[in-house]
């Protein structure tokens, strides 16, 4: 059972600034505070701000989606501060599940690096879902009709667990999701210069589509800002706004996304935090800001849609028809650069999985000339456009966020047994409050956690056996560290 819990050596880490053994296949060191910035906001502000927001108002919180929002920002901040402790300590890829292999061991390693598995190729699969309603939505605004059938997943969620839908799949989103898996396979460089423009467009655009939204809202639409328990916990009232809180933590997903960068940034010491802190700034911003922008112009009860923001903007009437024809271009293009960073996220989750020895060393090889781990992205880009085309957008919200709040509360506790096991390690970046900010990140995770769907939990459950069969049937077999 002990070796259940051996860990990788922090010196290891922080002297190697990665986890291959072999320089061949080390990431090449791209990246500056700027691109990592754009790359955490081009993950975040994306399906969390554009589809999630008007599916938590509707069933859950209501206009206080917008307070939603700020507890999960608020339990983000808790946790970032401890990703950027960690990644200033050991600015390797991997994230998450390289903190927790320095920390708890590697079976507490391997959950964590399961659970991302899951949020990332589910949040992929999302975003691909939310840019399929949009298209179709804009499509039908110029008079053409996509057919239902292609523009559908083939199953969804109702009171009886899935149901049929008839239609064949989601095509538009598994195009999209090949298209990105492509452009991530020209190289970490390439895709960083075409993300740095997305998300400079995207963020100046969504401040001027929510600012001229707020100007046509109406107080009448937030009243009352926090409707009235159903007598269903979860629906509406106190516990409708902590289930949104927890539903929505998904859409911070891109804080991850930053420190599984690290091994590619130059400077990471500094780099990776002050990336971690200004995307987390900017994303909040702009939650809120769209949060308050529909649910002023709509009945909330009307936005379980997913293109929640068109909806809402067409509700403007004539006056925002010029917003409504914007947000519909930024979407699409911005629901592209979240798609292409969370698609990075995953493989780069691979690749330190590989490296270790705990996933097939396919997923580490580097190809020649692009420098990426080019198995994992095609496995990666495949995996997801099948989830995208078949699966309802609702089921895979509540399961991305239960696999990002666990993440988040372990790497919240990895820096308290860190600090306990190593005090003397040199730190560049030291997370301020301690204990109390790491406590209170853990306890913030556990309670939003605890507030998501039964359902979500025995999903979880489910994905975790499967994830420790894996584990004993190849993990515990090829381990490097173990071998060693």
């Amino acid at each position: 059972m002990s070796s259940l819990f051996v860990r990788k050596p922090v010196e290891t880490l922080a002297k190697r600034g990665g986890s291959a053994a072999d320089t061949s296949q080390a990431l090449p060191r791209t990246l500056g505070v700027f691109s990592l910035t754009c790359f955490g906001v081009g993950c975040t502000v994306g399906a969390g701000i554009f589809v999630l927001t008007g599916t938590v108002a509707a069933e859950h919180a209501g206009p206080a989606v917008a307070l939603s929002f700020i507890l999960a920002s608020i339990a983000c901040a808790l946790a970032g501060l401890c990703y950027a402790e960690f990644a200033a300590l050991a600015p390797v890829a991997g994230s998450a599940y390289t903190y927790a292999y320095a920390t708890l061991g590697e079976i507490v390693a391997w959950i964590i690096g399961w659970c991302l598995i899951l949020e990332y190729l589910f949040a992929c699969a999302l975003v691909a879902i939310g840019w399929s309603g949009y298209i179709g939505s804009m499509a039908a605004d110029v008079g053409l009709s996509l057919p239902a059938v292609l523009i559908q997943a083939p199953m969804d969620v109702g009171p009886q667990g899935l149901v049929a839908t008839g239609a064949f799949a989601n095509i538009p989103a598994i195009l999209v999701t090949m298209g990105c898996t492509l452009l991530l396979l020209a190289g970490t460089q390439v895709s960083a210069r075409i993300n740095d423009l997305i998300v400079i467009v995207n963020v100046v655009a969504i401040v001027v589509i929510g600012v001229a939204g707020l100007a046509r809202a109406h107080w009448r639409h937030w009243v009352p800002f926090v409707p009235p328990n159903t007598g269903h916990l979860g629906e509406f009232g106190l516990s409708g706004v902590l289930t949104g809180a927890a539903i929505v933590f998904y859409a911070y997903v891109g804080f991850d996304a930053v420190s599984t960068m690290a091994q590619e940034t130059r400077e990471p010491q500094r780099t990776v935090p002050l990336g971690l802190i200004a995307s987390l700034g900017v994303c909040t911003v702009l939650y809120v800001l769209i949060a308050l922008m529909i649910t002023g112009l709509v009945d909330y009860r009307s936005l379980a849609v997913p293109d929640p923001v068109h909806l809402a903007l067409a509700a403007g009437g004539p006056a925002l028809a010029w917003a409504k024809a914007l947000v519909g271009v930024v979407i699409g293009v911005g629901l592209i650069s979240t798609l292409l960073v969370t698609l990075l996220g995953q493989v780069r989750i691979f690749y330190a999985m590989a490296t270790d020895g705990l996933l097939p060393a396919c997923f580490a090889a580097l190809h020649p000339r692009s420098r990426v781990p080019h198995v994992g992205t095609w496995v990666t880009g495949a995996a997801a456009a099948v989830i995208a085309g078949l699966f309802p957008l609702k089921l895979l919200g509540e399961l991305i966020s239960i696999g990002t709040l666990l993440a988040f509360a372990i790497v919240c506790l990895g820096i308290l047994v860190l600090r306990i096991q190593r005090p003397e390690l040199p730190r560049p970046f030291a997370v301020p409050g301690y204990p109390w900010t790491p406590i209170a990140g853990i306890a913030v995770c556990l309670a939003l956690m605890a507030s998501l769907p039964r359902d979500t939990w025995i999903r979880l459950v489910v994905w975790l056996v499967v994830g420790l069969i894996v584990y004993r049937l190849y993990g515990w077999r090829y381990s490097r560290l173990r071998k060693s």
